[in-house]
């Protein structure tokens, strides 16, 4: 019969330091939750990137396309494949956020930017 063990039960006493367990830890900048599911870990990479697709955003209309990709590749996918390895094998449920910020992704990237001279004569037009 399995019993379920409690907190106390886990806590490790070094006789100056009481180290209890915790939900998640980071290390490497990669989130470790207490199951290893990487929801933790998920979650923090999607909010970080979907921050600086919001940042890019306010800024798209001044740079071509090209320039764009580059800042999305450089702040989003570099982000996102940062130990991408620790995810494979989960499943896709588990990993559709971080194909839903891709999606955005491309729609931030393939919106027509304008230069200074036509934003302001369209917002004075």
């Amino acid at each position: 019969m399995m019993e379920k063990i409690s907190d106390s039960d886990l806590t490790l006493d070094t006789g100056t330091t009481m180290i209890r367990p915790v939900k998640s830890v980071r290390d490497l900048d990669v989130h470790l939750d207490s199951e290893l599911t990487m929801k933790t870990h998920i979650s923090k990479v999607v909010s970080s990137c979907y921050h600086q697709l919001r940042r890019i955003r306010q800024v798209r209309r001044l740079f071509r396309q090209d320039v764009a990709q580059q800042l999305v590749s450089a702040f989003i996918i570099s982000r996102r494949d940062y130990c991408n390895s620790l995810l494979s094998r989960l499943p896709g449920s588990t990993i559709q956020p971080l194909q839903r910020v891709m999606n955005h992704n491309e729609f931030v990237t393939t919106r027509p930017y304008e230069t200074s001279f036509e934003a302001a004569t369209f917002a004075a037009g």
